[in-house]
């Protein structure tokens, strides 16, 4: 069976999957459609957590930025990780202990205010938004190499799945569907990194064989990267051309990020106790690492194998991986000096780049560079969808539940049934899919780039008055809106500006500090903090019942 065949087959068995446990999990009320009715065991949510939380950024285009921009790209890896922890250790408990449904409902109660809640849904919408458009593009890759479609068309397929199984489902029919994509993604990105890894080093655990010996005699296969990198006019693989301050910067607002993240933090509302909450959370970074220690593996893998085909090959005889991804225009090949052969060099060559490579297909693209098997092949386009559907589906799942809960039923309609408030939330999430569409058509960027804004928006707005929330009973209603809003203001405007307006300014010369976009949520978040402070230092305190409620949520038990 050809690889399109196989792609197919394994596509189609795991969306009929989904759709039955879609169908099989209908949600018959409010609070099975938000939190699954609180009943999810720890380690199947700590399953679904894990999904929810490997996008489409995780699985296709984490790996690819490394690959592309080596040390520099370990900070994808390094602040979601770390993000998650951070998450683990400071937040989740305390958030399930207080038991609302949602991140705004957090906010409107904590800082007894319709006005703090409101922000919060903008934020919560804004940043979902988003993120979701990076999910969108990632189905959008997939559909367009492996079903022969193009993008437009495989984003609205995308759309029409997580509409059917987020719409219908809710958060009940989510979760058990991301149990099942979980388990689809994860082996898909194990089994061609165990595959490659046995083919170049001869060890078949990745992340050994990511800092093993070449089979070839070559040494090793970092050196061995290096040495092409250079060769070719590419900065070494192992060395930055980041600033250390921006790799901090941006680092920092991935952690705090992923921290502030409201459809990771809702997860959290499905477990039947605080303690569960805690085991989830540990059950999620188990499975949530089993992925992370093998990208920079893959990483190195597909770099190693594109380098040593490509530069200098002849284009009348390119495998034919190569023409497959030409033909969905996520490689361009031009050539300029009419010699016939692939020029692919960095900026300190002394020759013309003619091929540009969207770095979203490296991981794809990886099974078919090294020649695996076709059902390999089939299995990783499985796999990049169950990752992007997971994510985009509890994306939706937190605009849907803000505007419905948090905006319409906590107030603008307070006399609304359950009923009626399903209702709602099914009418917003099928309007937000639309809008996730258009954006996953035309995204801001790549999609690991995508999602770093989404983490920064995240990190400047929620993550401080969650924080300031649970450990500091003088936080008032007016601190926190005032820091909600400078932070995702300046945020936004500072992404917008060099990504939109002025994007020939984007350099670090034109950046404040040195910081660059993707980096400057840590600077929003620092004023979120420092403007809140100093409001509530100069206002009210809060209303006693209000400490109180603070200062039970940081009890044990």
């Amino acid at each position: 069976m050809s690889a399109q065949g196989w792609t197919f087959l394994i596509v189609g068995l795991s969306f009929s999957l989904y759709i039955a446990i879609a169908i099989g999990s209908r949600a018959s009320s409010t609070g099975e459609f938000y939190v699954a009715g609180g009943r999810v065991p720890p380690v199947v949510n700590g399953m679904a957590t894990a999904a929810d939380w490997m996008s489409a950024a995780s699985f296709i285009s984490m790996a690819g930025a490394i690959s592309f921009m080596g040390r520099d790209g370990s900070v994808y890896l390094m602040g979601w990780t770390g993000g998650y922890v951070l998450l683990a250790l400071l937040l989740a408990p305390y958030l399930r202990k207080f038991g609302k449904y949602t991140v705004p409902d957090f906010i409107g109660d904590r800082y007894y205010s319709q006005l703090a809640r409101l922000v919060a849904v903008v934020c919560a919408v804004f940043v979902s938004f988003t993120y979701v458009a990076g999910q969108m593009r990632g189905v959008g890759i997939v559909f367009s190499r492996f079903l022969g479609v193009g993008v437009e068309a495989g984003v609205g397929v995308g759309m029409a799945i997580v509409f059917f199984y987020a719409v219908l489902g809710g958060m009940k029919g989510i979760t058990y569907t991301q149990v099942a994509q979980y388990c689809v993604l994860i082996f898909a990105y194990l089994v061609p990194a165990i595959f490659i890894s046995l083919m170049m080093t001869g060890n078949p655990v990745p992340q050994l064989g990511f800092g093993g010996s070449l089979l070839d005699g070559s040494g090793h296969l970092l050196d061995r990267l290096d040495g092409l990198s250079e060769q070719l006019g590419f900065a070494a693989y192992t060395s930055g051309g980041k600033s250390t301050i921006d790799v901090l910067f941006i680092t920092a607002a991935l952690m705090v990020g992923t921290a502030g993240l409201p459809h990771v933090i809702v997860r959290f509302y499905t477990v039947p106790k605080v303690s569960a909450a805690r085991s989830s959370a540990g059950w999620a970074l188990l499975f949530i690492a089993l992925l992370y220690t093998t990208a920079p593996a893959v990483a190195a893998f597909a770099r190693t194998n594109l380098l040593s085909t490509i530069s200098g090959a002849e284009y009348a005889k390119v495998p034919g991986w190569f023409k497959n991804w030409e033909a969905t225009g996520l490689i361009r090949f031009e050539d300029k000096n009419g010699d016939g052969l692939i020029q692919y060099v960095g900026p300190n060559a002394s020759v013309a780049n003619e091929l540009t490579i969207d770095r979203d297909i490296m991981v794809l693209a990886n099974p078919e560079i090294a020649e695996l098997p076709g059902w390999v092949i089939g299995l990783v386009a499985a796999g990049g969808l169950a990752a992007a559907l997971s994510t985009a589906a509890g994306l939706l799942l937190v605009i849907s539940t803000s505007i419905a809960h948090d905006l319409v039923r906590r107030g603008l309609r307070a006399d609304m049934t359950e009923r009626g408030e399903l209702n709602v939330a099914r009418l917003s999430a099928a309007v937000a899919v639309l809008v996730a569409g258009y954006f996953g058509i035309r995204p801001p960027g790549f999609v690991a780039e995508v999602v770093a804004f989404a983490f920064g928006l995240a990190a400047a707005s929620f993550f401080p008055a969650i924080i300031l929330g649970i450990f500091t009973k003088r936080m008032n209603k007016q601190g926190a809106i005032s820091g909600m809003i400078v932070g995702l203001c300046f945020t936004a405007a500072y992404i917008v500006y060099f990504k939109f307006i002025n994007p020939a300014l984007n350099t670090p010369a034109h950046w404040w500090f040195g910081v660059s976009p993707e980096g400057i949520g840590t600077v929003g978040m620092l004023l979120n903090f420092a403007v809140a402070s100093l409001v509530a230092a100069f206002t009210p305190a809060p209303p006693a019942d209000v400490q109180e409620m603070v200062e039970n949520i940081r009890e044990p038990g």
